[in-house]
């Protein structure tokens, strides 16, 4: 299962762990994803998405925002259904 946000594309970074001695180790910074079902504002359909937590309340606020992506999902959803 991928770690990337379907609407904002929010992928892993990387950095370093800092010890109390102040070495450094690799590490990686993964998104705060969720599984939610979105309503497409457009044909009222639902879709089920990994959003992060930031793009989550985006949403909320401006549910515009991401339309046409939300729209792009809607219809690859419906083509698997009617497959």
């Amino acid at each position: 299962m991928s770690k990337v946000c379907q609407l904002t594309g929010a992928r892993p970074t990387s950095g370093h762990k800092v010890s109390h001695s102040n070495k450094k180790s690799n590490r990686r910074f993964l998104p705060n994803l969720v599984k939610k079902t979105v309503i497409d504002p457009k044909t009222g359909a639902k879709v089920s998405l990994k959003i992060t937590a930031r793009a989550l309340r985006t949403l909320a606020k401006n549910p515009n925002k991401f339309a046409d992506q939300i729209h792009a999902f809607a219809k690859k959803s419906l083509k698997k259904k009617s497959k």
